[in-house]
């Protein structure tokens, strides 16, 4: 099964969480491009399962394979370039355990989309490991964030994101404004990602408390985008919040997003949410940021800020009212195998990758125009 997104840089993302691998099939980057594979691996290595006590024991190296379009640079070991206008990527799938989820074929978990995916694709899709709609999903994703991160960087774009809260712990906010770059450097060389280290201590501890309960717990996830330039995007579909909108709620998990001062917006007068403009050295600049460098679908100058809310995972050991599909009667169930007990502590990249591929996509068509 395939699930694509985009109109200028096209991503199909393809495979399933236990299937033989999982990848990532991309059109649009141009021909030329040099990927630099070793920094490739390293930003899907902080999305990987199994190095953390506060996520799933399931170990996955998640090295990036090239498939197809890449052939390496001369005299380079770690620098592919783009050679066709379509390229692909694979990653293989070496610890998977599908008998875990041999009882889960008739009698879905409560939360996930074991039922409504049978009622869609039949009882043939392979839904072990919660199939084309496990979190697993989101490493392909990280393979095209991660070629828009460095294709960003080099136009001068920073992006990074932090864990903004786990249940009602809350992490400090980005400064609406713009946080320092060096903040943003040091949030993507961090395992648990979170600004204050008291509220750091205070989620993983709920984190901790929750999986000894056998429960799982939801939070938050708050990204930023420094230096796009102003201009990017367009009126209502053609908008930059329109165009990652789709990507952002593709990622597993994902059951809320807000841009800016967000559903706070909706508490305010107009003259408390509109930002004045003024001059700074020739730039248009505002005061605040309420609408987090997006007005109109367009981008403003100012810092992109957004917000994204996950549920708490729906794979949880505790016993549950489910059904047997096929006896159709009532029944009980008990969930086995290795799963997050919070998604957030592993999405701070995949939202890193999603945000940089879609503004990537929204910027190529500015350049194609």
């Amino acid at each position: 099964m395939k699930s694509s997104f985009g109109r200028n840089i096209k991503v199909s993302i393809w495979g399933g969480s236990h299937e033989p691998a999982i990848g990532a099939d991309i059109t649009g980057i141009p021909v030329g491009t040099e990927i630099n594979m070793t920094e490739l691996a390293a930003f899907l290595k902080r999305r990987a399962p199994g190095s953390s006590p506060f996520a799933t024991k399931r170990k996955e190296p998640d090295i990036p394979v090239p498939v197809k379009g890449l052939t390496p640079k001369e005299a380079s070991d770690d620098i592919m370039v783009v050679t066709d206008t379509d390229i692909s990527l694979e990653i293989r799938n070496t610890d998977t355990r599908s008998s875990d989820y041999k009882a889960l074929r008739t009698v879905p978990r409560p939360g996930h989309a074991d039922y409504t995916a049978r009622l869609r694709y039949g009882d043939s899709l392979n839904m072990a490991g919660g199939g084309p709609f496990s979190a697993r999903m989101t490493a392909p994703l990280c393979i095209a964030g991660g070629i828009a991160l460095q294709l960003l960087a080099a136009r001068g774009i920073i992006i990074g994101a932090h864990i903004s809260s786990v249940g009602d712990i809350c992490d400090t906010p980005f400064d609406p404004m713009g946080p320092d770059p060096q903040l943003l450097s040091r949030l993507n060389r961090m395992d648990f990602a979170v600004i204050s280290d008291e509220a750091k201590h205070q989620m993983q501890d709920c984190i901790l408390q929750a999986s000894s309960e056998l429960d799982s717990i939801g939070g938050t996830v708050e990204a930023c985008a420094l230096h796009i330039p102003a201009g990017i995007g367009g009126a209502m579909y053609d908008g930059l919040e329109s165009a990652l909108a789709p990507i952002l709620f593709g990622i597993p998990a994902v059951k809320g997003i807000e841009f800016g001062a967000g559903f706070g917006a909706s508490k305010l007068r107009g003259s408390e949410n509109n930002d004045p403009f003024y001059f700074d050295d020739g730039q248009v600049r505002t005061r605040t940021n309420n609408h987090g460098g997006i007005l109109g679908g367009i981008t403003s100058g100012m810092p992109l800020i957004v917000r994204l809310a996950f549920k708490p995972t729906p794979s949880i050991s505790r016993p549950q009212e489910s059904v047997d599909l096929d006896k159709k009667e009532s029944t009980e169930l008990v969930i086995k195998g290795r799963h997050d007990p919070c998604v957030v502590t592993r999405a701070v990249p995949i939202v890193e990758a999603a945000l940089a591929i879609g503004i990537l996509d929204c910027m190529m068509e500015e350049k194609n125009d």
